[in-house]
């Protein structure tokens, strides 16, 4: 079990390497452009808890023994990350990127809004002040990606898309939230080993249900997929994981949409994208809401 107490350095230096792992998710992605996005994230989490599986098999460490609460929240946690991965990677196919990342940065206000009714977890006014400001710079860097038109719905299959990404923002934040719980109670690699194995089998079963192949895609495509499990995956999602023991969950969810502002950056360099004055905006706006929520987003 971690030490109950540790420093802000520490939880700014975990969250901040968070935030650029999960960053390279996008671009990853990108690259395994011949693999279907429910295959992509099956292999993800399957190459993540092989991984996990192994580590702690090789340091012989202890998996903790959990009720049949804990257990439940695990499994419920693993079903939410596998359907955020589904419906949100799945409504880019049907709907503008745009649209679709709009919808997906609604995770603070679910985030907010469900800590506070269910969790009865308090909001500060600084807190509310950075979601408000997270989504508001999510906006404004999705339009100023792909403008103002990639936000009308002109037909029935773009509103599927639109849906899909808003109820992948909500799983997310389900998943977030119940893992808010469950790690005040248990170590992380009992709760992420649990949790990825569980979402791993869930998309696995989905995989095979919707007949995709899991051969028969580039080899180097499937070198993205492990590269997406070790750095978005058991370095992003992980660090995220570690931090709900410390922070309140609509404190992680806004840290969390430090990755378009990662990604931008990495796409700069590597794609050789440019970042436009309305990204540099939205930017800012993410920057100045995790300042903003981070004075008063530790759990009390």
């Amino acid at each position: 079990m971690e030490n109950e107490r540790v420093s802000p350095v520490t939880v700014f230096l975990v969250m901040g390497s968070g935030v650029l792992a999960i960053s390279f998710g996008s671009i990853l992605i990108k690259l395994a452009h011949d693999v279907p996005p429910v295959m992509i994230a099956a292999y993800r989490l399957v190459f993540s808890s092989i991984i996990l599986i192994g580590i702690m098999r090789v340091k012989s460490l202890p998996f903790e023994r959990m009720n049949g609460r804990e257990w439940l929240g695990c499994l419920f946690s693993g079903i939410f990350l596998a359907l955020h991965f589904i419906t949100w990677i799945t409504s880019l196919s049907y709907t503008s990127v745009a649209s679709s990342v709009v919808l997906v940065t609604m995770n603070p206000i679910f985030v907010g809004l469900i800590s506070y009714i269910v969790l009865k977890e308090r909001q500060s006014i600084a807190l509310v002040a950075g979601i408000i400001l997270s989504v508001t710079g999510s906006i404004v860097l999705a339009l100023s990606d792909s403008g103002l038109e990639g936000l009308q719905i002109t037909d029935s299959t773009a509103l599927l898309g639109d849906m899909l990404a808003l109820t992948g923002a909500l799983m997310a934040s389900l998943y977030l939230i119940i893992g808010s719980r469950i790690r005040e109670r248990i170590s992380l690699m009992t709760y992420i080993t649990a949790v990825y194995t569980i979402s791993a089998v869930v998309l696995v079963v989905t995989s095979l249900f919707i007949g995709l192949s899991f051969t028969g895609y580039r080899p180097e495509s499937y070198m993205y997929m492990f590269l997406l499990a070790v750095l978005p995956q058991l370095i992003g999602h992980t660090s995220f994981n570690w931090g709900l023991k410390y922070l309140k969950s609509s404190m992680v969810a806004v840290i969390t949409l430090g990755e378009p502002v990662g990604a931008s950056v990495l796409a700069y360099f590597i794609l050789g994208e440019k970042v436009s004055i309305g990204q540099g905006i939205g930017i800012a706006l993410i920057f100045a809401a995790i300042v903003t929520a981070s004075r008063s987003g530790g759990k009390t």
